[in-house]
């Protein structure tokens, strides 16, 4: 066991190595893990040289499709919507609402940013947002930190829904189910997060004095519509749902507070924010349309599904490619509609999406593999030996520890996606052999990757926006601080609550 458990290790390791000490590139450093992984399958775990590649070809396929597709699709919009000025518009309207520091972190980095994060997804919340709090007078770093920790909960609702839509693809779990136990385990750091915003920009545990209720407001704002969303319509809509509702929950309370100096930014008028919003308007509405919500509607586009098989071997998983219903597809119709409202030319948003896709090349080199190396991982069963060896050497804890690891595949890869391909399948195998619910440890996995905040490719996103390269280290030293606690809040919340429900 123990020595099917230390080859199986060899791809992580590597990905540690590589990522984490070496720095090389994500796309270099994935393309090698998955030709490593091919060969331990194929001279170790012998799988035969068939079955390995259809494998890797398997993940390369889900790779394009959705999860590709969807982050395409969510650039183009989000790149639209700034063509047309449309971003700026909602900037403005964002930054219209009060001076006092703390609510500008609640309503920037914490409201708009989850906005951002459930839209576009990889590092666009991080790095538009700290470079607002730049300009409303926050120091580079301290706007950086206080991105990169509010861009946390939300991402496991990123690019509409996509990290928990790939984990139910790769387990093969039902995604609201999923979804709507991730948006319960979250509940606790959603309230929790906001609170660590506000300290962070006054400098300690005082500055809660005065808004926190506003603060407490902005954190329950955000959790309690993302539950209802992700209960009743899946991954697509929580973050959407959560992040609006807690702008303007605390936009509303901010004005009732009298006390509170208007800001000298001019809010937009009604008729151009409402231009502004459309693509995010008309995003909201199809994807609602396409749920299950509308069971007509869904049947209907449903209809229009494609079947594969590729792997050959035995047990083989059937992809099934949504041409209609895919959020991909509803973000480009909404975004075709919304960029022509906007007066974007129908010439001009094909160019942007030629860029958005130019844009994303080495991401969809680095995506396929590691969807690919994390298919031949299961396939040969080298997943398997991972889960039963740590199963045998934590026993029932186990449970305590899964967040962990999929904190873990955030920081070799810098995406929450990523790591719910890389050790969704682990966390399944374990929760099996120790007849626990899959569902609550698959959704541990999500939860806890949901610590970008220690990612260094994330750092080096923030230090991009805010120009100050080189200075990785002390933002680091910052949100290890604060992330760690993040982790501990998360794995023991999640422990004691999976023993009292029952779930572990």
């Amino acid at each position: 066991m123990w020595i099917k458990f230390a080859i199986a290790l060899i791809p992580i390791i590597w990905l540690i190595i590589s990522l984490g000490v070496m720095r090389m590139s994500a796309a270099r450093a994935c393309i090698i893990g998955l030709v490593l992984t091919v060969l331990l399958a194929i001279f170790s775990f012998k799988l035969s040289v068939p079955n390995t590649l259809t494998a890797a070809l398997e993940g390369i396929i889900m790779g394009i499709w959705p999860i590709m597709f969807v982050i395409v699709a969510a650039l183009f919009a989000y790149n639209v919507t700034t063509e047309s000025g449309g971003m700026k518009t909602i900037q403005d309207m964002l930054a219209a609402i009060s001076t006092d520091k703390r609510i500008i972190v609640l309503i920037i980095a914490w409201g708009f940013g989850g906005f951002l994060e459930s839209i576009a997804g990889f590092g666009t919340a991080v790095a538009i947002s700290a470079g607002i709090l730049i300009s409303f007078g926050l120091e580079p770093i301290q706007a950086s930190v206080i991105s990169l920790i509010a861009n946390t909960t939300a991402t496991a609702y990123g690019a509409i829904g996509l990290p928990i839509l790939t984990l139910g693809e790769v387990t093969n779990l039902n995604q609201v189910s999923l979804s709507f136990l991730v948006s319960l385990q979250l509940c606790i750091l959603v309230v929790l997060v906001p609170f660590i915003l506000v300290i962070l920009t006054g400098g300690g545990l005082k500055a809660i004095k005065g808004v926190g209720f506003i603060t407490l407001m902005s954190g329950l704002g955000m959790a309690i519509p993302q539950v209802i969303a992700a209960r009743f319509v899946g991954a697509e809509l929580p973050a959407i749902a959560g992040s609006i509702c807690s702008t303007a929950v605390t936009i509303w309370l901010t004005k009732w507070h009298k006390d509170e100096k208007e800001s000298e930014v001019e809010r937009p008028d009604n008729k151009t924010l409402l231009k502004a919003c459309s693509t995010f308007i008309l995003i909201f509405i199809f994807v609602i349309l396409a749920s299950s919500l509308v069971p007509p509607v869904n049947n209907l586009l449903n209809k229009v599904t494609t079947n594969l098989v590729v792997y050959t071997g035995k047990n083989p998983n059937t992809l099934s490619i949504s041409w209609l219903s895919s959020p991909g597809t509803l973000i480009l119709i909404a975004t075709l509609i919304g960029g022509t409202i906007q007066g974007v030319s129908f010439k001009r948003m094909m160019q942007i999406l030629g860029k958005s896709i130019k844009a994303v090349g080495m991401t969809t080199v680095t995506v396929c593999a590691i969807v690919g190396l994390a298919k031949v991982m299961v396939y040969a069963g080298m997943t398997d030996a991972l889960a039963v060896a740590l199963v045998s050497l934590l026993g029932p804890v186990y449970p305590l520890f899964a967040p962990l690891i999929g904190a873990l595949g955030t920081f070799l890869t810098g995406s929450a996606t990523s790591a719910n391909v890389l050790f969704g399948n682990l966390q399944l195998s374990a929760a099996t052999d120790l007849g626990v619910n899959k569902y609550w440890v698959v959704a541990s996995n999500m939860t806890g990757a949901t610590a970008g905040m220690l990612s260094p490719q994330n750092i080096a996103v923030a230090t991009g926006a805010i120009h100050r390269e080189g200075d990785e280290g002390e933002i680091l030293k910052e949100t290890v601080k604060w992330g760690s606690l993040y982790l501990v809040v998360c794995c023991v919340f999640l422990y004691i609550t999976g023993l009292l429900t029952g779930m572990i």
